[in-house]
């Protein structure tokens, strides 16, 4: 008997088709199912993803203390829009109120390579001579500092005047060199004076004003990573220590009238004056011992300088609390230009107080509680006061772009550095809070609660 074929060659290999499709579906189906138990919910997803950041610090620039990592070549900044791009991370602007030594510090020049190879300085004159910089001719501080861009020379031959890459003056300029017109010659001025005059022969400056070329302060401040500038500590800094404020001090008679506020102050609150404006006593020929004893008693400590002007921070006493464990006071330089050299919320600015009264206010409410004084210390361990290394940005700076070191030729320094820079009285109503919060006066909150 003939067997009936239940359906052709063509739909046969047709449906065989057909089911291989849904097998394999139905594979990645079970595939998929066998996974589901696998699948990490999406807000549980999202929670395991958003981790805290490490606050563990990887290479150090070379700048801080055993210090790591140098910076390679910049890129070549042939193109107008780049060069542009690049004038306020090194030169000064008026957009840009930054001090650049960060910058400066990692920057090495796109062909450097071929600078090393081939074996050309750039010459630097000291037109007072190398007594006043503590110095030596020739390369040794740019070798001895590790600058990375070492290839530079001091010299103090007069000789070399007209052929010098730089001329230096030194609190004063006695002009020399060719002119600015006819050269790329750079002259700089340096000074830490509070007053500077630059004539027009002057085309950089360097000093303790953010304004300048190369910006000199006394001390900087620099966080190993700006995104972390708090730790917990576990130490009670207010600890054993009985007494409020200190003050050393030799002059009395200032233009900023500090000894007035303080003797206003001393009408609210404790403030040990030592040295020739009180009656307390501690040599300054044994400046470790009035350091202990700092350290030992007091919790805060008046770091008053002798004039207010702009970015004029001399106090050495202010490091010197802050590694002590006391709290500074400041008086001087504007509330933000002490944030720009210290760490945030390391300090008490004068100005952000109605008066001395409401200062000790202020003072006091710190002393009766510790967590709110010791959070003045939570910058511990996040950053260092750096070494600056003035030369080593002086010799990168001076292989910068020409085209970009020629703009500098149209600045009047003069104005730059000497006009309506200072104040006889406070900064209140011109400047910011000095810690960049929204809270009133820069204070914490806690204080506003709880004021007398």
């Amino acid at each position: 008997m003939r067997i009936r074929r239940k359906c052709s060659i063509k739909k046969c290999v047709y449906f065989a088709l057909i089911g291989g499709l849904l097998a394999i579906i139905r594979f990645n189906f079970q595939k998929n199912d066998g996974l589901d138990e696998q699948i990490v919910p999406v807000d549980q997803q999202q929670k395991e993803e958003v981790k805290p950041k490490s606050t563990a610090i990887s290479k150090k620039p070379w700048y801080f203390k055993n210090g790591e990592l140098y910076p390679g070549p910049a890129i070549d900044y042939s193109l107008g829009v780049q060069r542009q791009a690049i004038v306020h991370k090194l030169l000064p602007d008026q957009v840009h109120q930054n001090d650049r030594i960060a910058n400066q510090l990692m920057y090495v020049p796109h062909n450097y390579a071929e600078i090393k190879t081939s074996g050309k300085l750039k010459t630097i004159l000291l037109a007072h001579g190398l007594l006043k910089w503590n110095v030596t001719k020739g390369r040794e501080i740019f070798l001895s500092d590790k600058c990375p861009v070492d290839t530079c020379q001091i010299t103090e031959d007069n000789a070399l005047a007209d052929t010098a890459d730089m001329i230096i003056y030194k609190e004063f300029v006695k002009p020399m060199g060719k002119p600015l017109s006819k050269s790329k010659q750079i002259n700089m001025i340096f000074s830490r004076a509070k007053y500077v005059q630059a004539p027009d022969t002057i085309n950089w400056t360097a000093s303790y004003r953010r304004e300048s070329t190369i910006v000199a302060p006394y001390m900087k401040w620099m966080y190993y990573n700006e995104q972390f500038q708090d730790k917990t500590q576990d130490r009670n800094f207010a600890e054993h220590k009985r007494k409020k404020v200190a003050w050393f001090v030799s002059n009395c008679k200032t233009e900023n009238n500090r000894f007035k506020y303080a003797l206003e102050l001393q009408k609210y609150i404790e403030v040990d004056i030592y040295g020739e404006c009180g009656k307390l006593r501690c040599s300054k020929s044994t400046p470790e011992k009035c350091f202990k004893l700092l350290e030992k008693n007091y919790k805060f400590y008046l770091a008053f300088e002798n004039c207010n002007c702009k970015d004029y921070i001399t106090q050495k006493f202010l490091v010197n609390a802050l590694d002590r464990g006391v709290v500074p006071i400041v008086m001087g330089a504007r509330p933000e230009d002490y944030l720009a050299l210290a760490p945030r919320h390391s300090f008490i600015h004068v100005d952000n107080f109605d008066s001395p009264k409401a200062l000790a206010a202020y003072l006091k409410v710190l002393d009766r509680n510790d967590e709110l004084y010791n959070s003045y210390f939570m910058w511990r361990g996040t950053g260092e006061f750096i070494e600056t290394y003035f030369w080593c940005r002086v010799c990168a700076m001076l292989h910068y772009d020409a085209d970009l070191r020629k703009q500098q030729q149209n600045r009047s320094s003069n104005e730059n550095l000497s006009s309506g820079m200072c104040s006889l009285s406070s900064w209140k109503g011109r400047a910011k809070t000095y810690d960049g919060t929204n809270h009133r006066g820069g204070l914490p909150i806690g204080y506003l609660m709880m004021r007398d």
